[in-house]
């Protein structure tokens, strides 16, 4: 069987689990390299993955791979994504897909004349909670309101970004995939807290339906919250996307005394999910999981929210 030449590039804290996934696929994927460039992480990446190359610099391995998973800052994405892509490589890119809507033109320039496999990390659409649900979710009727939370207590990671990028990118993505929702304005609200960066953030966003999204984010709370609220006419859906658990109460009731259904979802490795759409895509042509266009979706998303944030005031989309 066919097997798809590997690099991952970026060995930090979510590089090395993707390069743990490449091995994990070892039946379709051939591990050829790791592109790091700091000596410790060098040191780290030999250590842990023995029989795999470890290199400095992408271009050192270019004619050795068919694709390259891109694991690295957000700063750096456009640069390593069109060299992949003049070099006709199939891609996997950690979202965001760029930094901002000007990069993402560029890119799609260069995307539209090749034929590769581009995929983009939205791990969170890999819950299984949206497929449980899919027929509740597709019985939404609108208007809707939907309300989001992602808050954490600061861990220290992710610094060189806001919020919006970090965390809301994940939502506005789920926002747009699980109910088709297609903002036409949004206004936002944050605070900068521990850096000189947006540190916590409220949007919300409305589409052209008269639907409503509300979305916190934010790295310096108290507790973990990562939750999803859906309200209509037809009921209200919730989902706990970190315990794992969802609860569905419709405008009637499921049986006699019983108005709200509680259920609990296998807890999957996204990553794993993920690389394994990537290399079926590749391999078989199966649709792309997160495509190009979706990522580039949520990067326009961001940059009107941090439009909003910036402006104080209400940004069409």
């Amino acid at each position: 069987m066919k097997k798809v030449k590997v690099a991952v590039i970026g060995y930090g804290h979510l590089g090395k689990w993707h390069c743990q996934k490449v091995a994990a696929h070892a039946d379709v994927a051939d591990f050829v390299a790791i592109v790091e460039k700091f000596p410790q992480g060098q040191e780290a990446a030999k250590a842990n993955h023995p029989n795999v190359k470890v290199v400095s610099e992408i271009s050192e391995i270019i004619n050795e791979i068919d694709a390259a998973f891109i694991v690295t800052p957000t700063s750096t994405h456009f640069a390593l994504s069109k060299y992949l892509l003049e070099n006709n490589k199939h891609i996997f890119c950690e979202k965001p897909v760029c930094s901002n809507d000007e990069e993402a033109m560029a890119l799609t320039k260069i995307a539209q004349d090749k034929k590769m496999v581009f995929q983009v990390g939205h791990s969170e659409r890999c819950h299984e909670a949206w497929e449980k649900l899919a027929e509740e979710l597709g019985q939404v009727q609108r208007p809707f309101t939907i309300r989001i939370n992602r808050v954490a207590a600061f861990k220290g990671r992710a610094t060189d970004v806001d919020v919006v990028q970090d965390l809301a990118i994940h939502d506005l993505d789920l926002l747009t995939y699980i109910l088709k929702f297609n903002p036409v304005s949004v206004r936002a609200d944050g605070y900068k807290i521990r850096t000189d960066k947006w540190d916590h953030a409220t949007m919300e966003l409305t589409d052209a339906n008269g639907s409503v999204a509300y979305i916190t984010v934010g790295r310096n709370h108290v507790k973990e919250i990562r939750d999803v609220e859906i309200t209509s006419q037809s009921g209200m859906i919730y989902v706990d996307l970190f315990a794992n658990k969802y609860a569905t109460s419709p405008s009637g009731q499921y049986s006699e005394g019983v108005f709200v259904k509680e259920e609990n979802y296998a807890k999957r490795d996204h990553l794993l999910v993920e690389h394994g759409y990537f290399y079926d895509s590749i391999l078989n042509g199966a649709p792309v999981f997160v495509n190009f266009n979706d990522g580039v979706k949520a990067v326009h998303l961001v940059d009107s929210v941090l439009k909003a944030l910036e402006t104080k005031k209400t940004v069409q989309v």
